[in-house]
C-alpha cells in the first residue's frame, strides 16, 4: 500500500482491508486472485470505504444488495442483479446500504498473464478501457454468471490439489460470458476529454510493446520519449496526464509491466534467465535479479522453482 498525497493507493485487496481494519481471513489463496461474499465481512450497515486507488481489477456481482459506487466522477447505483467491473488506477469509493448476497472477485495483471495467457488484453480489450458502466440485468442473465462465480468460489475454498487450475478455467469462462453479454456491442463511457484517450492509447502501446519484447520481436525498451512520440505529445505532458489520471507515474507503469512479463516468462517458458533479462532491456542478469527480487520478494531462480 502506498500513500499518494491524500489518496491511498492499494496494491492488493489484503492491503486495502488491513488499512481499513477489515477481516482478511476470506482471502484463501493469495492476493493475486480473491473471491468471497461481501456479506461474510459482517459489517454494520451502512458500510462504506473511502476514496482510494486500487492497483488491481474488480468484478462485483450484486445479487441482493443496495448502494452505490463512484469511479472518478461517475456514480453508479448498486441494486439487485447489478454487475460491475473496474480496472486499476481510478479513484473509487463505495457505500453499501444493504448486503445480503454480493460476490466480489479481485485479480491482478500477474494472475491474468501467468494463469490464462500472455495476449489476454487482445482477447478481452474491455480490461484496458477507461470506464465501464455498471450493468443491471434480468434474473435469467444474472443466474448464468451466478453459476460460474459460485463454482469458482466453491473451488476457491476447497482443498483440491487442482483448485487453481479449475479456478482459472472457470474464470476464463466468466470473462468470455462477460464479453458475450456486455462487450460485443460495447459502448464505453467517454469522459469527453483528451486525457482519457491518451491513457487508453498508452496502456495499449505498453501492453503491445512488452509482448513484442517478450516474444523477441522488439529488442529495445521504449523510453517515455518513445511513448510520447507515438501520440505526438511532449513527454512532460504525457507524464502529467498519466500520473493525474491513473495515480501512477509512467516509470511505475513500465516497472510493473516489466515484472508481469518477467513472471510470465519465468513460469511459462524455458528461456534462460539471462535471455529473459536481455529481452526485457536489462544489461546484465545481476541487475535483473536485483530488480526482480526487490519487486517480488524472491529471486528469479527461486520464483521459477516455486
Amino acid at each position: 500500500m502506498k500513500d499518494n498525497k491524500k489518496v491511498l493507493l492499494f496494491d492488493t485487496l489484503a492491503d486495502q482491508y488491513r488499512y481499513n481494519n477489515l477481516p482478511t481471513d476470506l482471502i484463501h489463496l493469495n492476493s493475486e486472485f480473491t473471491i468471497f461474499n461481501l456479506a461474510d465481512l459482517k459489517q454494520p450497515m451502512p458500510f462504506s470505504l473511502p476514496i482510494s486507488r486500487l492497483n488491481f481489477f474488480v468484478f462485483g456481482f450484486m445479487k441482493q444488495a443496495k448502494g452505490s459506487y463512484t469511479l472518478d466522477h461517475h456514480t453508479f447505483e448498486l441494486k439487485p442483479y447489478t454487475i460491475y467491473f473496474t480496472n486499476p488506477g481510478h479513484y473509487r469509493s463505495f457505500r453499501h446500504e444493504e448486503i445480503t448476497e454480493a460476490y466480489l472477485i479481485t485479480f491482478s495483471e500477474t494472475f491474468l498473464k501467468e494463469s490464462i495467457h500472455g495476449n489476454i488484453f487482445d482477447e478481452f480489450p474491455f480490461l484496458l478501457t477507461e470506464t465501464v458502466p455498471a450493468m443491471t440485468v434480468d434474473k435469467d442473465t444474472f443466474e448464468q454468471f451466478e453459476r460460474l462465480y459460485l463454482q469458482i468460489h466453491r473451488e476457491y475454498i476447497s482443498q483440491s490439489p487442482f483448485r487453481k487450475k479449475i479456478i482459472v478455467s472457470l474464470f476464463f469462462a466468466l470473462l468470455l460470458k462477460y464479453k458475450e453479454y456486455f462487450f460485443m456491442d460495447y459502448n464505453a463511457i467517454y469522459e469527453g476529454n483528451r486525457g482519457s484517450e491518451i491513457v487508453v492509447t498508452f496502456k495499449k502501446q505498453l501492453e503491445k510493446h512488452y509482448r513484442d519484447l517478450a516474444s523477441g520481436k522488439a529488442t529495445e525498451v521504449f523510453r517515455i520519449q518513445d511513448y510520447a512520440d507515438a501520440q505526438n505529445l511532449h513527454p512532460n505532458y504525457l507524464s502529467n496526464v498519466i500520473k493525474t489520471k491513473t495515480g501512477k507515474t509512467i516509470g511505475t507503469w513500465i516497472s510493473e509491466k516489466s515484472i508481469a512479463e518477467s513472471r510470465s516468462l519465468l513460469q511459462n517458458t524455458n528461456l534462460p534467465i539471462k535471455d529473459i533479462a536481455y529481452r526485457l532491456g536489462f544489461t546484465d542478469t545481476a541487475h535483473f535479479s536485483k530488480f526482480f527480487k526487490k519487486q517480488v520478494g524472491t529471486s528469479p531462480v527461486e520464483y521459477r522453482k516455486s
